[in-house]
Order: structure tokens, then sequence, then C-alpha cells
């Protein structure tokens, strides 16, 4: 793995096991429903119309919607990727009751995936992108590196809060800003247009939807030459 940087470390040590305590609560309950005004159950939708029986999920949070999923078999391939160890171990926790006994690799999505020579029917990056440095330029990398890990027509689905191209409230512009003065956000570039022309460098077809201050989108087909 390519060397990681400050700012992604701090950015995900607010993974603790304490923050992951109140993750869903906090970030899934109050920020999604009454700050970005994206409804959890939206995000859900994605994973349930789109996952695969192969599957890599990348920044997993507390493995809330892989958990809820419906998986098109009942016993799928699970692989997850992220840069906090406790987020990983949540996650696979809570596959674990499932009966699902998940992959899990410490990476970022900056580089390569570690995932050895794996291909995935269907990957996932919810709610991660606003958390990773840099403007679209860079970010598109992610989004290369996660087309390199999936089958020929592999889909690429997720969300991520935006700060431009989409609708905007007071309380939403200043937990943005608050989030970025911290480091814990690292959006305050990222525009609807930016986020589309980022995907289609990578993926042949490309549907994003917005629900407040979020885009949720779908991406399928790889591309193999970028």
């Amino acid at each position: 793995m390519a060397a990681v940087t400050t700012a992604e470390i701090d950015g995900a040590r607010v993974y603790s096991r304490r923050g992951l305590s109140i993750y869903d609560l906090y970030v899934l309950g109050f920020n999604n429903h009454l700050v970005w005004r994206c409804p959890t159950r939206h995000l859900q939708a994605l994973y349930d119309a789109n996952i695969a029986a192969d599957h890599v999920d990348i920044g997993v949070g507390t493995g809330y919607f892989l958990h809820r999923a419906a998986f098109p078999n009942t016993h799928p391939s699970v692989t997850l990727v992220d840069l906090n160890e406790h987020a990983l171990t949540a996650a696979s926790e809570r596959l674990r009751v499932r009966g699902i006994a998940a992959d899990t690799h410490i990476g970022s999505v900056l580089s390569p995936l570690p995932v050895e020579s794996r291909r995935f029917g269907s990957a996932a990056a919810n709610l991660l992108m606003h958390c990773v440095p840099g403007g679209w330029a860079g970010k598109g990398e992610a989004f290369g590196h996660i087309a390199d890990v999936l089958v020929g027509s592999g889909v690429f689905f997720g969300a991520t809060v935006l700060t431009a191209g989409v609708p905007d409230t007071f309380l939403s512009r200043a937990t943005a800003r608050a989030f970025n003065d911290k480091g814990v956000f690292h959006n305050s570039t990222d525009d609807l247009a930016g986020l589309r022309a980022a995907l289609e460098r990578a993926f042949e077809s490309v549907d994003i939807q917005t629900r407040g201050s979020m885009a949720l989108w779908v991406a399928r087909y790889p591309r193999r030459e970028r």
C-alpha cells in the first residue's frame, strides 16, 4: 500500500470505538435525515438494488448497510477495506451475526485496493468520498482503483455529501464547514459536475441522483484504459 497521508489518517481517527458507538444514531440518524436531508433508507436502497454475491465495501462504518442488505444469495462473499481497524471489526462482527465471514483489509481508497487479483461483482463507497482529501482530480483516482477490482459487468454505487451543485441550507452549510475545519470532511470544493466527470472517467455508465445535499450514484462497466 502506498503511503497514507496525514489528512487520511486524521479523517479515519474519528472512527474510534466510542465514535462508532454513536455512529448509527448521529450520522445515519440525525445528520442524514435533518442536516443533509437524505434519509438513510435511500442509501440502504442502493445496497438492496445493486449488491452482488461477491462484494467489496470500502469505508465500512459500522457495517449498518451490509447487515441489512438484500444479498442475491444466502452465502455471499464480502470483502471489507478501511483505514480504521475499529471499523473493520465492527462491520465484520455485524456480518458474522448473519453467518457471513468477511475478509478484512486495511487500506486507502487512494491506493490500489489490497485485494490481490480478485475481481468483484459490486463495490460500494458509502459516505466515504466527502472524507477523502483532495479535489475531484485526486478523488477520481480512487474511482479508478475501484474500477480495477470489478468484473467487466461490475457495478459501483455509493453516496457522498456535496457542497456545490445541490440544494443547501444554513444548517448543512454550517455543519459541512465545521466538519471541514476539524479535518473530518474534505469536501469544501466537491461539486456535482466534478463528481460526474470523475465517475465517467472510470465507468462507462453513470447515473447520479441527488437528495438534499447528498449525491447517490450507480456506475457500471469499468473502463480498463484510463
